[in-house]
């Protein structure tokens, strides 16, 4: 195969890759992704919920998760899909007087960097969640403009568009190697041949860790497991995503949320966490995160559970994304460790990364990024992970 030559190489059609590549083809860059999938969103795409928030206690994830609930909330009206998108807000309902202390803390961070959001009382909850546990239930956050959408019809979507505007996706094309010459980005192979480019991105999810290592970038990223699950359809009865930060027994959190067609969709988060790439689903999640939901929303116990799945959080440290330009490799660019939230920030991520590549970033461009450094302590936690 004769070479080919691309302004910028994308290494995965997931999450952030199909993104990006519609991203960077609207600023007319010339892009390639390769996925060793067979097609988009192949990877954790398909394992995601669907939540899309704003709402989390650092500025570069608000401001880019803004420009993510921009693009789905329109997403329909500026280019015909029906992508699943609903704008029922993000609930976090509180029972403590620790957690009440923690979430309102936090209400004039996100409010002064735009987010909509504000203390809702118990009265106010009992409206959005009908039938929600009401003993000591003190208020929670409300952010109505959050929502959902679904996973695959997105990716799919961008896929399109990305397409339409001249990006290239070669599926079943694996990277075995980062070419690089005298510290600077040339292009990759492929077990199909070499393609050439100045600008290369790692946004393989899952595989970041092994990618970047073709490229002799060490980053702090492993996955860790979550199992999620789907009830059959019912008529819609609540609107928000309900996260319940309260620890349990086996798990740190859950979330749940009735979708666009109906079905409950839930997940929770393991305690401690389960390290490594099993996809295969256990005996223990259902009856764990039943309980939970069951207790805190008893109406939700007749549901009958369609399936359940397990997909792959990868995971920093911190429960940050390393979004990033190492200096070591110049033309090497980091997109990855989204920390389970890549279908959230994979389209705002895109749109800065692509003003970064094509020499346009703005000020909030840089600002996004300079939360995402790989070069950080890792010290930090995400408060709303």
């Amino acid at each position: 195969m004769d070479e080919e030559r691309f302004d910028a190489i994308v290494i995965g059609a997931g999450s952030i890759g199909t993104p990006l590549a519609m991203a960077l083809s609207e600023r007319g860059v010339r892009t390639l992704a390769l996925e060793a999938a067979a097609s988009p969103g192949q990877g954790q795409n398909k394992c995601a919920i669907g939540g899309v928030r704003a709402t989390h206690s650092d500025a570069s994830k608000i401001k880019a998760c803004l420009r993510s609930l921009e693009v789905f909330s329109t997403w329909r009206e500026k280019h015909g899909d029906d992508i699943g998108w609903i704008k029922g807000g993000y609930l976090f309902p509180v029972y403590t007087e620790g957690d009440e202390a923690s979430l309102r803390s936090l209400l004039k961070v996100q409010r002064g960097l735009g987010l909509n959001i504000d203390w809702a009382d118990p009265k106010r909850m009992r409206e959005l969640v009908p039938g929600i546990a009401e003993k000591d239930l003190r208020g929670g956050t409300f952010a109505p403009d959050d929502g959902s959408a679904s996973p695959l019809l997105s990716v799919n979507a961008f896929h399109r568009r990305a397409l339409k505007l001249g990006a290239e996706f070669r599926f079943k094309e694996p990277v075995l190697e980062i070419l690089a010459a005298k510290g600077a980005v040339q292009g990759v192979r492929t077990p199909r041949g070499s393609y050439r480019a100045p600008w290369v991105v790692n946004a393989a999810g899952a595989e970041a860790a092994a990618v970047s290592k073709l490229a002799g970038i060490e980053v702090p990223v492993r996955p860790d497991c979550h199992e999620a699950g789907i009830t059959e359809p019912v008529e819609r009865f609540f609107e928000p995503m309900v996260v319940d930060i309260r620890p349990g027994d086996k798990s740190k959190n859950y979330y749940f949320y009735q979708n666009w067609e109906g079905q409950i969709v839930f997940c929770l988060t393991p305690q401690p966490p389960l390290w490594g790439s099993d996809r295969r689903s256990t005996s223990e999640f259902l009856p764990e995160v039943s309980r939970r939901m069951v207790s805190l929303m008893p109406s939700l116990a007749a549901l009958k559970v369609r399936r359940t799945w397990r997909g792959l959080y990868p995971m920093t440290p911190d429960g940050f994304p390393v979004v990033d330009f190492p200096a070591a490799l110049k033309g090497y660019v980091l997109a990855v460790g989204m920390c389970g939230q890549g279908f959230m920030l994979g389209p705002g991520l895109a749109q800065t990364l692509a003003a970064h590549i094509s020499g346009q970033a703005s000020a909030d461009d840089r600002e996004i990024l300079a939360g995402f450094r790989l070069e950080r302590n890792f010290s930090g936690q995400e408060k709303l992970k």
